[in-house]
């Protein structure tokens, strides 16, 4: 249960910064800077991370009952 929430959690964090390199609202990437491909793929990202954390939080609700 533990290890979907961690994993849930890094994929929540790297989706957004890559939602914020592929809007150019974050720099430091030359590759991902500005490009609308990564701000997609940082969604997509961010939407799987969140669903992990939603299993985790619905397993441990769960166990706790």
């Amino acid at each position: 249960m533990w290890a979907r929430g961690v994993i849930g959690l890094i994929l929540c964090l790297a989706g957004v910064v890559w939602i914020a390199q592929g809007t150019n609202a974050l720099g430091g990437s030359k590759m991902m800077s500005g490009h609308a491909g990564y701000a997609v793929l940082g969604g997509i990202v961010l939407v799987i991370g969140l669903a992990l954390l939603g299993w985790a939080w619905r397993i441990r609700r769960g166990r706790a009952a």
